[in-house]
């Protein structure tokens, strides 16, 4: 029998342990209240007296398709996600309900604004996510390739999956892979045709349909960049490679669902006309420029009605440019699109909240709204000039295959550099006020906290690092340790972004893959001025959590 003493110690000790597990539950639920909150809930609109009844239907088929396209990369993302997302939904614990809401926002239980930490159980992100086996080695990938020279465009392909079958590893297509929903989506496309008196939109529909079936894209992606006289814009399909982190092979899909906003689009389409003059201005050899691609370039701004799959992970996407088949982009360039409602609830309920804290007061009238959208704007333009298809020791490659994972960060750089860059240009060509240009400096500087917050291992947040350590560093931009607020250096930017532009370009036009490397591990890092300033904008959130007016009408 137990004496007095020890039942009483016996007691405390049980209650203490409840206490603390009670603690410890508080603190979760403390941590994924505070990560959902980084995402502020802002409802996009959009003019739906801008659609007549055809149009409306039209909309409604792609957004069906488009929810299809959400499943598909959750897939995509990890192999698991099914199984989490279904315990979730099935789970009574108020705990798992802000889980759910946080694993729908990263398209998984990896925290995007954490170097895809995970925030449900302990197992790490593949870095091929799941479009590769889970326990294969770049090495591995790369021997078989090695000793069977005829698997490389399939194994490199942006449109297959590498899976183990008899303990091989082999190519499977998209087509194949996704059949069933990507049979979903064709027959939804096809009804959405029907209604599309566009014939340019009803081609594209009808084209985008069969490449679902056929894994080749090329001619839809053609029949994109030919939409005209349209008041829908709309892109579905695979399309970026970020979610590859093993090699920036396989392309996740995605749909972009907006509206042409006409007078909008009207006013930008003199931009158009520049590329040539923006190709022949690149501050490197003549030798790289890339004349070739080709000379159509329209700039359309919309106004987002829904977005899914891997526009929607995360961090909301501000603007597109498509396609990346190098293919169409010889042929007939490729078309800027411009989502305005989502630069309006970026601009206020982000980028001027912090550019009064990291900017110095002197600079922060410079901050507008024009000096946003444009670099945006000439940032995706930026991504369509400079080199493709290269020569690397005598063999015709594209920049992307040479520069494997390091392709997106240093592409994301070269279309923030250049995006300045060429803004000057346009200055110079009077598209722009002189007055334009302390604008454009300073709304960047500010933009790159926006950028990097969402971390650096991220192609947008590390392609900001690299300028803003790189500028830091050649005194472009200055730090005031006791005031704790940067400002850019106005006479000594512009030769130093040139430097900057001159070095990211010819690592492209090389092919230098060990370059990108050493770039990227020199300037992508958390320096003391960036981790300062990072850590003063922790009470404001990150990004914006889309909330779409058209959910709310098909509840």
């Amino acid at each position: 029998m137990l004496n007095g003493k020890l039942l009483l110690l016996i007691i405390l000790g049980s209650l203490s342990l409840t206490f603390c597990t009670k603690q410890e539950k508080d603190e979760e639920t403390k941590m994924l209240e505070g990560k959902i909150e980084k995402f502020v809930e802002t409802e996009i609109k959009y003019d739906n007296s801008l659609l007549d009844e055809r149009q409306k239907v039209v909309v409604q088929k792609i957004y069906e398709a488009a929810k299809i396209i959400d499943e598909i990369f959750l897939e995509q993302v990890y192999s698991e996600n099914f199984v989490i997302r279904e315990q979730l939904q099935n789970s009574t614990d108020p705990k798992d309900s802000l889980r759910l809401k946080y694993f729908n926002i990263n398209f998984g239980p990896f925290d995007r604004l954490a170097h895809n930490e995970p925030f449900i159980g302990s197992a790490q992100k593949p870095l091929g996510a799941n479009f590769y086996p889970a326990d294969m080695t770049k090495e591995e990938f790369l021997d078989v390739i090695k000793s069977n020279p005829a698997s490389e465009n399939d194994f490199i392909s942006e449109f297959t999956v590498i899976r183990r079958v008899d303990g091989k590893l082999k190519a499977i297509p998209y087509s194949e892979e996704y059949k069933e929903k990507l049979a979903k989506i064709s027959a939804l496309l096809r009804e959405a045709a029907e209604f599309a008196d566009n014939n340019t939109l009803k081609n594209y529909l009808s084209t985008r349909a069969t490449a679902f079936e056929t894994n080749d894209y090329y001619e839809s992606d053609m029949a994109w960049m030919d939409l005209k006289d349209h008041v829908i814009e709309v892109v579905i399909g695979p399309y970026e490679v970020y979610e590859d982190g093993l090699f920036n092979y396989k392309a996740s899909f995605e749909c972009f669902l907006t509206i042409v906003d006409p007078a909008s689009t009207k006013k930008l389409e003199q931009f158009a006309g520049f590329l040539k003059d923006i190709e022949k201005n690149l501050p490197i050899p003549e030798e790289h420029k890339n004349y070739e691609r080709g000379s159509e370039s329209p700039i359309m701004v919309v106004q987002e009605i829904f977005g899914a799959g891997d526009t929607k992970a995360g961090v909301q996407t501000l603007a597109f440019n498509l396609p990346n088949d190098e293919r169409v982009r010889k042929a007939k360039g490729s078309k800027k699109v411009m989502l305005k409602n989502l630069h309006e609830a970026k601009f206020e309920k982000l980028l001027m909240p912090i550019s009064k804290i990291v900017l110095d007061e002197s600079q922060q009238k410079f901050v507008t709204f024009d000096g946003f959208f444009n670099h945006t704007l000439m940032h995706e333009m930026s991504h369509g000039v400079g080199p493709g298809f290269i020569k690397v020791n005598g063999k015709e490659t594209e920049v992307k295959k040479e520069l494997k994972e390091t392709y997106s960060t240093m592409e994301e750089c070269k279309a923030d550099i250049l995006g300045m860059f060429n803004n000057v240009l346009m200055i110079e060509k009077g598209v722009y006020p002189k007055e334009y240009l302390n604008e454009m400096w300073v709304t960047f500087l500010g933009g790159i906290f926006r950028s990097v917050r969402f971390g650096i291992g991220e192609a947008h947040g590390g392609g900001n690092a690299i300028i803003y350590n790189y500028l830091l560093e050649k005194g472009a931009y200055e730090f005031d340790s006791e005031t704790e607020r940067v400002k850019v250096n106005f006479d000594k930017i512009y030769d130093v972004l040139k430097n900057l532009a001159n070095t990211v370009l010819m690592i492209q036009a090389t092919g230098d893959y060990q370059g990108a490397k050493d770039l990227i591990k020199n300037y992508v890092v958390l320096s003391p001025s960036m981790k300062i300033l990072i850590a003063k904008l922790n009470d404001l959130p990150v990004d914006i959590k889309p909330v779409y007016a058209i959910e709310k009408q098909n509840r």
